[in-house]
């Protein structure tokens, strides 16, 4: 049985939000740096691309998917991260890696009963 068949999507699903909380861990750190341009990845848009019959890996499908992120207002420096947006971003892909992961670690145990054979 291929880790296909066994965790469908959602370890496809798991490398990238990896990847985007790292995307959106840089920005947070560089809030302070002047001329800094935040980005994030279209999630929906990598996963689709990862998941496809084309053979796109998922760090593939993250770098074709990721986006300047347009401000709401404009900083003087010309940085574009609003802390606030972006740690509302963070936190939201954070407790959708975690969803993913115990949703994963649920397969993983059934299988691991299954070939124990317990009931």
């Amino acid at each position: 049985m291929g880790s296909d068949a066994l965790f469908g999507i959602h370890g496809t699903a798991l490398e990238i939000r990896s990847q985007r909380m790292a995307v959106l861990a840089s920005n947070i750190a560089n809030a302070g740096t002047p001329g800094f341009k935040a980005r994030d990845v279209d999630f929906s848009k990598a996963l689709d691309s990862a998941s496809g019959n084309d053979g796109t890996s998922a760090s593939a499908a993250v770098s074709d998917n990721m986006a300047y992120r347009v401000p709401v207002q404009s900083s003087l420096d010309g940085n574009t991260v609003e802390l606030p947006v972006e740690q509302t971003q963070f936190a939201e892909n954070a407790i959708a890696y975690k969803t993913t992961l115990q949703f994963l670690q649920g397969r993983v145990d059934t299988v691991m009963q299954a070939l124990k054979g317990d009931n």
